[in-house]
């Protein structure tokens, strides 16, 4: 089967090169075992990717299951996996069959596969190398012939360089990655999208499609479209529903499209060795925080230094001339004071040093600026602030619930 027939049956719109190769790939692995990786952000269609894989292969006639990794909590994704025994945990009152075994000679997609706990991810292994899994509260091995295909928009090389995703398990799950590019990366399809979902909602409310004039259409193409496709499929809903217009005006667009704010840090590599994890931006400001209050810190210890040793005031002559800028542009806050200073030709001068009053009571002890602190401390506030609600609260601070209830336990934080 072509790109183009392939587009057609499942929906999908669009010429851009980057799409065009995922489809490639799709279909040329689609006819073998092989397990897939799809790569992409959130919004982007790749369950839509794993279904073309699954109606492409051998296995078209059997089950075909999606699971969201992510959405699942910690303490029961073994059971929904594999299954259980009765009495194996409170509330297994009969025995259950997970989807390896219920889909068993079909295709299972694991969604969010980054959101998966360490010890199911050793289990899932198992399942990968050996085709064997055992149920929650048994010693029985059972087999099964499962095709595995997973997705993440996370970076899972550096989820296993933080200890939070396991090497072996990445390698095997990626013995074919495919990459769905985001919408920003594929401007000339924008414009082809909106259009075809104007129709079918036109087509759903029973009215005539909404059109953009030119300026509207640039507008459409330069915004960064952090949803993807999702995003856009729900501006077009709205466009179509509440704006009186059909032919719609950059300036009718605009009430319909967030405020975005590019928010481009600069990219914190991680030294050899370093298991530091900076997968999101708190974390990144974390760090920089860090970094300049050292500098501070540093600092004030070579002044405090300077005043106890005053022989030590010729190694630090930059102290000296930063202090002055501080006197000339808030002379009130400091006064002057007279250190000696040793010369080059072993003479000494008196050389007046700028310093704030009370200089010995200011040194300040350097405060905690862990993130595993400051993280808890977010947790914290935010449970408070949603009166205890988890999801609220999870999406106030950005991540999963299921990500969530796992710090409450990590961090022993009583509700």
């Amino acid at each position: 089967m072509d790109i183009q027939s392939i587009k057609n049956r499942f929906g999908i719109i669009g010429n851009a090169p980057a799409l065009n190769y995922a489809l490639q790939v799709a279909t040329q692995v689609a006819g073998t075992d092989l397990t897939v990786l799809i790569n992409g952000e959130s919004g982007v269609g790749k369950e839509v990717f794993s279904q073309i894989i699954h109606a492409l292969s051998s296995r078209k006639h059997n089950p075909f299951i999606a699971v969201n990794c992510g959405a699942i909590p910690e303490g029961t994704i073994d059971s929904e996996l594999f299954g259980h025994e009765k009495g194996s945990f409170t509330g297994a009152v009969d025995a259950r069959k997970g989807y390896f075994e219920t889909v068993n000679g079909g295709t299972i997609f694991l969604d969010e596969i980054g959101e998966m706990p360490l010890g199911t991810q050793a289990r899932l292994l198992r399942v990968l190398e050996t085709g064997e899994f055992i149920r929650v509260g048994s010693s029985k091995v059972q087999k099964t012939d499962v095709r595995v295909i997973a997705a993440t928009n996370k970076d899972l090389l550096q989820h296993v360089q933080a200890g939070k995703f396991r090497e072996d398990l990445y390698y095997r799950l990626s013995t074919v990655p495919i990459r769905v590019p985001a919408l920003h990366d594929r401007p000339e399809d924008i414009h082809l999208l909106f259009r075809k979902f104007a129709a079918d909602f036109a087509n759903k409310y029973k009215t005539s499609p909404v059109q953009l004039d030119e300026e509207a259409k640039q507008l459409l193409i330069s915004y960064p479209w952090p949803g993807n496709v999702r995003e856009l499929k729900n501006i077009a809903e709205q466009i179509s529903v509440l704006s009186p217009q059909k032919l719609i005006s950059s300036g009718e667009l605009k009430k319909f499209l967030q405020p975005y704010t590019s928010n481009r840090l600069p990219v914190l590599v991680n030294t050899p060795g370093s298991h530091a994890d900076f997968s999101n931006e708190r974390e990144i400001l974390y760090k920089l925080f860090f970094d300049m209050k050292k500098d501070v810190t540093e600092l004030k210890r070579m002044f405090f230094d300077v005043l106890q040793h005053p022989e030590l005031a010729g190694q630090h002559p930059h102290l000296v001339s930063e202090l002055k800028e501080v006197r000339s542009s808030a002379p009130e806050i400091v006064h002057p004071i007279s250190i000696p200073v040793n010369m080059p030709a072993g003479g000494s001068t008196v050389q007046p040093v700028l310093m704030t009053p009370d200089i010995h009571e200011h040194v300040e002890v350097e405060e905690s600026l862990n993130i595993m602190d400051k993280e808890k401390e977010l947790i914290i506030k935010a449970l408070k602030k949603h009166k205890g609600k988890r999801k609220d609260a999870a999406l106030d601070l950005g991540i999963s619930e299921r990500t969530l209830y796992r710090k409450l336990k990590e961090y022993d934080i009583e509700e």
